[in-house]
């Protein structure tokens, strides 16, 4: 930016822009929750990266999706080489992903805190670009899912740790560090993956070639990916390596991209598996089993970027109201307009909480709280984004709508996380099952939410309807979506009502959970300090 072109903006009566400024810092419940959850020793570390998504990331994020990615499916000589050409934006947001371990560094260095600690580094990348988290997401999920297989993760395990980002098709054993994908669901299947047709057929050294399609297959270019598919004992899980061990190319072959509404900058492929060889993960008809625990991890970071998504829409708009005039003041200082920025903050915070509190159930090996917490969580969060950043949009006015101001790349790519990994009523029926068959979990998560009892009438009273709700099995399959709504505001609340100021907590459990607040955003009851919390969301620049 040029000497002058702040205060020339402001002539104009625009915001300056919001850059080069500490992406985690500035999130002041993102520090806190970090704080909080374990991840304390770390914050430094945090703070700096913070500083470096500020910077020169954003605008790699803007020339990754405008530049997306391209199929080369044949050379020029006819022959199949089935890649994905990327911009260099994407790959080097991807590098940085990688050099600071947010696909695995939990996992090579387990100490207290690392998966909370890397959850607020998702978080703070996110903001700067959501793509590149598909392929840093799955290969963090896919080490769990390996360790089924102990002599299979002892190969793959060191590579997928590395912090070398090392792009290219090439033997795995000739990479310092690899990323791997998944190809689960099917085009006649989707959600429904015991559908599926793929065949797994055994081969004499105890390997396998399959033969099938799979639907979406997101980030193509990852060095393996784990997939499903029937071999003689049922559905079973495999790792498939785009290279074989003598270099030739796998039967892999991606048939097109998919032109998708938002997360552009990252490729998903429809594949053929013609023959492929794979190795088994897990027990044959175990594949489901054996996904599981990848899926819970997955859907972690589902609402981890959700999270970011609001963040970094409400950053946008709370500092556009910060020095936009209208109507001969300035947007922060109008009460309606405080309003509406403070109903979008308390979702953006709760959605904080929410995640790092689960980033801390992965760290402390707490299953049973983190497997259905995670999936209300997911249900919830992923499900209210998209009209959190369109009410963001919406705070910018035209400019909002335009391109430049990022907020409309927000908006495409606001409802993916909650198609990824189960969509809604995936996610809300995992609630019955839990209920039917892990009854432990639901006691876990109604413990958690307890650990705030008594300090707040509204979040007391919508408790006993959720005890109520799980306890009455009539048609609970068609109000599974209503329970696990409640579940999840009753679990944010709880969390509020303990750790956030006493304007966020009150104001969250009156309109969330107490029928104060009206179904728009702006619609918070009265007697809510709209400017405190406005205040503590808003961003400041450096300077």
């Amino acid at each position: 930016m040029h000497p002058g072109s702040v205060s020339s903006a402001l002539l104009a009566n625009q915001p300056p822009p919001l850059e080069a400024y500490d992406l985690f810092s500035e999130d002041r419940p993102l520090v806190e929750a970090l704080r909080r959850e374990g991840g304390a020793d770390r914050e430094a570390e945090c703070a700096a990266f913070g500083r470096l998504c500020g910077g020169v990331p954003l605008e790699l994020g803007r020339l990754a999706n405008e530049h997306p990615p391209v199929l080369r499916a044949f050379d020029r000589f006819g022959e199949r080489v089935d890649e994905v050409e990327f911009h260099p934006a994407w790959h080097e947001l991807l590098r940085i992903g990688v050099e600071h371990g947010l696909h695995a560094f939990p996992w090579r260095d387990p100490e207290p805190g690392a998966h909370v600690a890397r959850a607020a580094r998702f978080v703070t990348l996110s903001q700067a670009e959501a793509g590149v988290g598909c392929p840093l997401s799955m290969t963090y999920a896919a080490v769990p899912a390996l360790r089924t297989e102990p002599a299979l993760a002892g190969a793959w395990e060191p590579l997928l740790t590395s912090r070398a980002y090392e792009p290219g098709l090439r033997p795995a054993a000739e990479k310092a560090g690899v990323l791997v994908g998944m190809a689960m669901t099917e085009r006649q299947g989707g959600s429904d993956v015991r559908a599926n047709e793929t065949r797994a057929e055994p081969l004499e050294d105890g390997t396998y070639a399959l033969t099938g399609e799979k639907w979406f297959c997101s980030a193509p270019m990852c060095d393996a990916f784990l997939v499903l598919a029937y071999a003689p004992g049922g559905l079973t899980c495999f790792l498939l390596p785009r290279v074989l061990p003598d270099g030739s190319r796998n039967a892999f072959h991606l048939r097109r991209l998919k032109d998708k509404l938002g997360n552009r900058s990252n490729a998903s492929a429809e594949i053929e598996l013609a023959g492929a060889w794979a190795t088994r993960v897990g027990e044959e008809g175990r594949g489901v089993a054996t996904i599981i625990e990848m899926v819970v991890h997955t859907r972690l970071d589902c609402v981890l970027g959700s999270t970011a998504l609001m963040r970094r829409a409400v950053a946008e708009a709370t500092h556009h109201a910060a020095y936009r005039v209208a109507f001969g003041r300035l947007l922060a200082e109008q009460p309606l307009h405080l309003n509406v920025l403070a109903d979008l903050c308390l979702d953006s915070e709760a959605a904080t909480a929410t995640a790092l509190r689960l980033a801390r159930a992965v760290d402390e090996g707490d299953d049973d709280f983190r497997r259905l917490a995670t999936t209300v969580s997911k249900y919830w969060i992923c499900k209210i984004t998209p009209a959190v950043v369109a009410e963001a949009l919406e705070c910018l006015g035209g400019n909002g709508y335009v391109e430049e101001s990022v907020l409309p790349r927000l908006f495409r790519e606001s409802p993916l996380n909650s198609l990824w990994e189960g969509a809604g009523n995936v996610n809300a029926l995992d609630l019955l099952r839990a209920a039917a068959k892990e009854p432990e979990s639901v006691e876990a998560l109604l413990v958690e939410i307890g650990f705030a009892e008594g300090t707040n009438a509204h979040l007391d009273a919508a408790v006993r309807r959720l005890r109520r709700e799980l306890a009455d099995a009539e048609g609970l399959e068609q109000r599974a979506r209503r329970v696990v709504e409640l579940a999840a505001l009753c679990l944010q609340g709880s969390l509020l009502v303990r750790h956030a100021p006493p304007e966020v907590a009150d104001a969250f459990c009156a309109a969330r959970l107490g029928g104060e607040g009206g179904r728009a955003y702006g619609t918070l009851p009265p007697g809510v300090d709209c400017a405190a919390i406005v205040e503590r969301h808003r961003p400041r620049l450096p300077g």
